[in-house]
């Protein structure tokens, strides 16, 4: 999707994309870093959290309604006043509601964030599945770690905002990585990643859905928003593995 700095028509949106996921039969949808909020920059000193939670909340009714888990991107109070996570909230059908706070900062984003200190992996519906956030993806042990405890899916959150020189450069990167982090430890890999521009930067997209052998088996383009869908064979070991 294409974030915005209006939490409202976030909001919106991605309800409007798990109704359609919903449709063609999704169990789980994961969405971009920040998704709710936008990446927002020096904004996020002033983002109303009783806003975001009360957003979030809708968003876990609907979630239970449609009978699927979605994993929204949104920052959450951090340990001390003033200080925030950059989070991606796991809201889940069954009530659960799951958090996980990014433990990889970029440089920039220590003006307004706290990394957070504890991996998230946790089981639905006889699975485990595992989240990471944008620059976590450059971080082999995170994933190794979340494999270690059984994870078969890794979702990652993404927003990847640089200048277009910069964001040509680093496309193959990008997609390098989550390759890297599928096939080094025999898991699936779903990266949602935003597209636009946003305060001059602009995302080239390239949202994937990676297999346990570093298949792309589903990629977006760089330039709209897309619904991605792929079915996972969460009993079938990865075939270098076999």
């Amino acid at each position: 999707m294409s974030p915005s700095p209006d939490l409202a028509a976030n909001e919106r949106e991605i309800l409007a994309w798990a109704r359609r996921a919903a449709e063609q039969g999704a169990r789980v949808v994961n969405f971009p870093e920040t998704a709710l909020t936008g990446y927002v920059f020096d904004s996020f000193a002033k983002l109303d959290l009783s806003a975001v939670e009360a957003a979030l909340e809708r968003l876990h009714q609907a979630a239970t309604e449609l009978g699927l888990g979605l994993i929204v991107g949104a920052p959450q109070p951090g340990p001390k006043p003033g200080r925030l996570h950059n989070s991606a909230v796991a809201l889940l059908a069954d009530g659960r509601r799951l958090t996980y706070h990014k433990m990889n900062l970029v440089e920039q984003e220590r003006a307004w964030f706290e990394a957070g200190q504890e991996s998230l992996c946790f089981e639905l519906e006889g699975s485990k599945l595992g989240v990471m956030i944008c620059r976590d993806q450059s971080h082999p042990a995170l994933a190794a770690a979340l494999a270690a405890q059984g994870a078969r899916v890794i979702f990652l959150c993404c927003a990847h905002y640089y200048p277009l020189a910069e964001a040509r450069l680093k496309q193959l990167k990008n997609l390098a990585l989550p390759v890297a982090r599928a096939v080094e430890n025999g898991v699936y890999v779903c990266k949602a990643n935003a597209v636009g521009c946003n305060q001059g930067l602009v995302n080239l997209g390239g949202s994937v859905i990676v297999d346990p052998n570093g298949i792309v088996a589903r990629q977006a383009g760089e330039n709209r928003p897309e619904l991605l869908l792929a079915e996972a064979e969460l009993a079938a070991p990865p075939l270098w593995k076999a």
